[in-house]
């Protein structure tokens, strides 16, 4: 049983959280932030992105969000000290664990040497998708275009340049499967 100093602590922590999302809310214009989210440490938005995150999802450390485009965050998800750089879109499903890693949708840079310092082109960028249930562990880098599929695992440190399947779990660079869950 709870007593009544646990009862005014948890109503004092919700009440924190609540001014720690209206105030994010003033402060970026492009933030939708669903209900109960917990901001635990700090958000930073930055070149016009926009950015909504869904039903009690909480946010650890500092989660950095960047460029023109749009990230959709889905509900009861972990970012924990984030990088995400989108010029498209960048979708997280439900419950997903993002550790401290990066997701970029663009090569912020032209390939061939003769346009490198020129803006970046359409095929600099491809929108990333994380389905439900998706682990991103610290350190890893998820490239643009690709696809990581619901219930699967990227190991730390791990380069994701291609789709990965529903159901796996993924390491190394480049990215090789070494376990698949049975359902």
């Amino acid at each position: 049983m709870v007593g009544a100093a646990g009862i005014r602590a948890k109503r004092v922590v919700h009440l924190v959280f609540a001014l720690k999302r209206a105030w994010y809310r003033l402060r970026y214009r492009r933030l939708t932030l669903g209900r109960d989210v917990e901001i635990r440490g700090r958000i930073r938005l930055r070149r016009g992105v926009r950015v909504s995150i869904g039903d009690r999802s909480r946010l650890n450390k500092l989660v950095r969000f960047a460029g023109p485009g749009e990230v959709r965050v889905g509900a009861d998800c972990l970012l924990n000290a984030t990088w995400i750089g989108t010029w498209t879109s960048v979708t997280v499903g439900d419950r997903c664990l993002l550790s401290d890693c990066e997701l970029l949708d663009n090569d912020f840079h032209n390939l061939p040497p003769g346009e490198r310092h020129a803006p970046p082109g359409p095929a600099t960028r491809a929108p990333i998708v994380l389905e439900d249930n998706v682990w991103i562990g610290a350190h890893a880098l998820v490239l643009k275009g690709v696809r990581v599929g619901r219930n699967s695992v990227v190991g730390a440190a791990t380069v994701v340049r291609a789709d990965v399947p529903p159901g796996v779990v993924v390491v190394g660079n480049p990215q090789q499967t070494v376990k698949k869950f049975h359902d």
